[in-house]
């Protein structure tokens, strides 16, 4: 099989791609900015090789991109290329090195929700500098796919779910006292009438993705694919589906935006804002008809999961 390079490989996804990429015959190298134990433990992370590279320090001193060429890889999947500098110079570095590249976007090229589900090939404007950014990378990298051939696959994750972190919340943030409130059964208020939209997914379908889009490589290069649950959630919907899920029924009150932030944290309003004002709901049909992939996660489903993982070992007060 090939030899896999995985940069930001000890993250959320890559706790889940390295040990399928290892258990699907590649070898793998893990490349990552420290020595920091990937958020799922695996027996196959042994047979990973290991590698410690500092994108940002590199990428000043403009090596980063030949440390990666260097490794000889067959397949490259950068799951932490934020610019399009640093997706040009990885490019640059590999033209004519590697049989596929998989970069790992999001959702939050589209901007504004529109008509829904989005599909892949919805017109985008996206806003703020993430999605901006983001979406930037991946017309470089399509753009180039069409004019020099690359072979490249685009991934874009929704709100990326698992075991080990705090899932965006209900509230659009991701203050873990929303969970509390929950599991208490006390009253949640949410903003303006609760309607606007969060799409997660659970970090093993977006490696799962990964992984379809790498064994259909014919009809995967120069695509890009969305990597979210079946179906989006409403922020009410999803407060009323925890709440049901702890074994009570939901207590939820609303304001207007402008009064609920009054009364929030701001960091936590203004996450909530930056969710609400792009109320993602994407679709996951190019997926299916293309690589065959379904989630095996519902929203609900993977959110539970991460849920109970924290109320497990404490780190979330019930």
């Amino acid at each position: 099989m090939a030899r896999a390079v995985v940069i930001g490989a000890t993250g959320h996804v890559g706790g889940y791609l390295v040990p399928r990429l290892v258990e699907a015959g590649h070898q793998v190298v893990a490349v990552s900015r420290g020595q920091a134990e990937p958020y799922r433990r695996h027996a196959a992370w042994q047979r990973v090789e290991r590698r410690t590279l500092d994108r940002t320090a590199l990428e000043d001193k403009g090596r980063f991109a030949d440390e990666i060429a260097g490794l000889g890889g067959d397949i490259v999947i950068d799951l932490i290329c934020f610019t399009p500098d640093s997706a040009r110079h990885l490019v640059n570095a590999l033209a004519g090195r590697v049989d596929h590249l998989v970069h790992v976007g999001t959702i939050w090229t589209h901007g504004h929700s529109v008509a829904v589900p989005t599909p892949e090939e919805a017109p985008k404007r996206p806003f703020g500098e993430y999605g901006i950014k983001k979406a930037a990378v991946e017309s470089y990298l399509l753009s180039e796919a069409a004019r020099s051939a690359l072979p490249v696959t685009v991934v874009h994750p929704g709100h990326i779910v698992g075991p080990g972190w705090v899932p965006l919340n209900p509230a659009g943030h991701f203050n873990a006292c929303v969970y509390t409130t929950l599991a208490r059964g006390e009253p949640l208020t949410l903003p303006n009438l609760g309607l606007e939209t969060v799409h997660h997914v659970h970090a093993d379908d977006v490696a799962g993705v990964i992984m379809a889009a790498l064994a259909c490589r014919s009809v995967s290069v120069g695509e890009s694919f969305h990597a979210v649950s079946g179906q989006a959630l409403t922020l009410r919907g999803y407060a009323e589906q925890l709440a049901w899920w702890f074994g009570h029924e939901p207590r939820l009150e609303f304001q207007p935006y402008a009064e609920w932030a009054a009364s929030q944290d701001p960091i936590d309003a203004a996450a909530t804002w930056d969710h609400i004002s792009h109320s993602p709901n994407c679709s996951m049909a190019k997926a299916e008809r293309l690589l065959g992939f379904t989630p095996r996660f519902t929203s609900v489903q993977a959110v539970q999961e991460s849920v109970a993982w924290l109320i497990d070992r404490g780190r979330l007060s019930t």
